[in-house]
């Protein structure tokens, strides 16, 4: 086994120079039985904007506390050690701050050794050890309870939990072993995978104390005390701790394994199976049925040190900063004080994405949302239908019944256009065509205030075009939403020629007040996301019209990493729509995009694949197969891929060359929002530096150095 003692970790510190320091405050608390219990503050003297973490200076310093308590427990002058954090946060997990620095896989290896010696270390007191889990903790802050013999949780905390697998690691200071053994094989499995494959859902006190994780839960000012008085308690053998999700033998031999290999499929027709991380924690998991704890954390290192030294890691760690700092910063993004007051909101159309938008604006902006459509029988049906909506979002506790009955108030329909005049906001969702939205926005204009800022949800035409008719197209903006409008965190907020500061400034505001993320793009066809599809997808169809199987073509692109294969992306956006935005992207760049007559005879046959009674995919259709066809010449796997790379490359290439966004940052950006490229492949520009395809089309990267690991 590793002696952990013996290891130089030097060249971690050094990578970690700059770090921000959490320090171990260290007081004795005189119990009321007479006892002492020595309290550790984990404290980095920074505000609730800078949560504590765990660089390399931070561990030492801990070890260096945890070493000395335990010569005072070795000496009698302790019954118990505890640790707790600054108000309101324990730790937030590891300092990844510089892991982009760290420079060989060597390197590498000392950060999972560095936790596991010094987390183990609070098991090894010769005393009981307790963590007071008293607001956020993630990661390796998580981790430290888990390492003690108890812990309790503040039941007014949130943001706890082991978020390892969305940033491609493994919880990897103990969690993937000590979890599982103290709250049981389907708990754990919730903590480590589920939940941060879930857009890194976490848990709050409640759950904590409920799955288990904590022996018992206080709530409010006098946590603390509370938390003391119990340990005392514990201490004393007044409390005795039982833990009965705590696995036995029975769980061990019948459900562990069963437990893993449901949730290793779930995974994989989920996100595929090109993310490592997930599938390395399965493993991790799998095996910390049986063998010692010794063993569990050499396991961790081995895995944790292969992830950090790879690319997806690398990637990940790209990827995150983009949702968590550029989204909060949008590149061109005009001065907030320019944006106008939103204070009612025009939806043109009733139809099912008219009825989301109205859904999200009432709920976000609480403010009066008015809906419009060509007959009052489909203006009822769309209100019905949000109605409908507000009450299953009560039914789920997620608004109250007083909120339900405001928002109901709160969303009209009419067919007079006259309601439409003190509207600061109007958003159309009529059908994809040219003529229909130039016609819906110049018949509008004529009722609505020439302040009103008109926004066109149109995924592919120019918006330049779309407002030709208008007399005011300075007050026309793209506000392009993703399908399903609640869920796709994505707005692409489009600048057409005409598009004016104000227009722009509170197109972002409120893309904002919607909780959306929002990127500004140029005009031109389709914009980021569905430019780079159209791509994708015209390569794919162009080998199915050669004569490429649909199941090659998926297996083909697999490693693409995206969430779902070709066919399927095609059978979600709906074949018409696919058929469209091809022909769009043709008709704007015949040489680069290609149009498929097959996709077109696909739509009019209307469906593409088989599924079973509960929707899932059986294979492709076989009508689908009769209503098209192929020529006798199809293209291997690895062609297809290598032509896919390489004109990804070539177009967002071009993208950026033409300025349609500012940065390969805005594409994968976009591309992760948007498409649901995976964080762990940083989105679509750094997997094409990685294999070669930048620098195949035109000679560089879209990254200096190229995002990517170490040997």
């Amino acid at each position: 086994m590793t002696d952990y003692s013996t290891i130089d970790f030097t060249p971690l510190i050094e990578v970690s120079s700059d770090e921000v320091v959490t320090h171990s405050f260290v007081k004795d608390v005189a119990l009321p039985s007479g006892r002492t219990l020595a309290l550790i503050t984990l404290d980095n003297g920074r505000d609730h904007t800078r949560p504590n973490t765990l660089g390399p200076m931070t561990l030492l310093e801990l070890r260096d506390t945890l070493g000395e308590l335990r010569r005072r427990a070795s000496a009698g002058e302790i019954d118990g050690v505890a640790l707790t954090g600054k108000p309101f946060i324990l730790a937030a997990g590891a300092d990844l701050s510089r892991v982009s620095d760290i420079p060989n896989r060597q390197v590498a290896a000392l950060l999972p050794q560095l936790g596991h010696h010094v987390l183990g270390g609070l098991s090894e007191l010769g005393v009981p050890s307790f963590v007071f889990i008293n607001g956020l903790a993630l990661g390796g802050g998580l981790e430290i309870g888990l390492n003690a013999d108890y812990r309790t949780v503040d039941l007014t905390a949130m943001g706890i939990g082991l978020p390892e697998v969305f940033l491609g690691l493994i919880p990897g200071w103990g969690g993937a072993y000590l979890l599982p053994n103290l709250i049981g094989i389907e708990n754990a499995l919730k903590v480590v995978i589920e939940n941060p494959l879930k857009m890194n859902r976490t848990l709050r006190g409640p759950d904590v104390l409920e799955l288990g994780i904590a022996d018992a839960g206080f709530a409010g000012a006098r946590f603390l005390e509370e938390s003391i008085l119990w340990a005392d308690a514990v201490l004393g053998g007044s409390i005795q701790v039982k833990r009965p999700n705590q696995p036995g033998k029975l769980e061990r031999a019948v459900k562990w394994d069963a437990a893993i290999a449901i949730a290793r499929k779930a995974v994989a027709s989920r996100i595929g199976e090109i993310a490592l991380s997930p599938f390395t924690a399965l493993d991790l998991l799998k095996a910390a049925k049986s063998g010692t704890k010794a063993e569990g954390f050499e396991r961790e290192d081995a895995a944790l040190a292969d992830l950090i030294s790879g690319d997806q890691f690398q990637a990940s760690v790209y990827a995150f900063n983009l949702v968590q700092k550029r989204a909060k910063r949008p590149a061109g993004a005009p001065d907030k004080s320019l944006a106008k007051r939103v204070s009612k909101v025009g939806v043109i159309g009733a139809g099912l994405m008219a009825s989301q938008f109205a859904l999200l604006f009432v709920r976000r902006l609480q403010v009066p949302v008015v809906i419009t459509d060509l007959d009052q029988a489909r203006v009822d049906k769309g209100v019905a239908y949000i109605h409908d909506e507000i009450g299953t979002l009560q039914a789920k506790g997620r608004i109250s019944g007083d909120e339900a009955n405001r928002l109901r108030a709160l969303v009209t329909g009419t067919t007079d256009k006259n309601l439409f005049a003190d509207c600061d906001w109007v958003i159309e969702a009529v059908f994809e065509e040219l003529g229909v939205k130039q016609q819906v926005f110049a018949e509008i204009e004529k009722y609505v205030s020439p302040e009103a800022i008109l926004a066109t949800n149109t995924s592919s035409l120019s918006v330049e075009q779309i407002g030709a008719r208008l007399e005011h197209p300075e007050r026309l903006v793209g506000f392009h939403f993703f399908n399903p409008v609640a869920v796709m965190p994505l707005i692409e907020v489009v600048k057409a020629p005409a598009t004016d500061e104000a227009t722009l400034s509170t197109a972002m505001v409120t893309a904002k007040n919607l909780k959306k993320n929002a990127v500004i793009t140029r005009d031109t066809p389709g914009f980021v996301v569905n430019r780079v599809l159209a791509k994708l997808l015209g390569e794919a169809m162009r080998a199915v019209d050669l004569g490429t199987p649909f199941e090659s073509v998926d297996k083909a692109l697999a490693p693409l990493g995206l969430p779902m294969s070709p066919s399927v992306l095609l059978d979600l956006v709906g074949l018409k729509v696919g058929a469209h935005v091809l022909d769009t992207h043709h008709a704007a760049f015949p040489d680069r995009f290609y149009r498929s007559e097959n996709l077109h005879k696909l739509a009019d046959h209307g469906t593409l694949l088989e599924k079973d009674s509960k929707g899932k995919v059986k294979g492709i259709d076989k009508g689908a197969l009769k209503a098209i066809t192929v020529g006798k010449d199809p293209v291997s796997e690895d062609e297809l891929l290598r032509r896919v790379q390489d004109g990804l490359a070539d177009e967002i290439h071009r993208m950026l060359e033409d300025d349609v966004v500012h940065a390969a940052e805005d594409i994968d950006l976009c591309m992760i929002l948007g498409a649901g490229w995976p964080f762990q492949m940083g989105g679509v520009t750094p997997y094409l530096d990685r294999v070669g395809a930048s620098e195949r089309v035109f000679g560089s990267t879209f990254h200096t150095p190229p995002i990517a690991g170490v040997q």
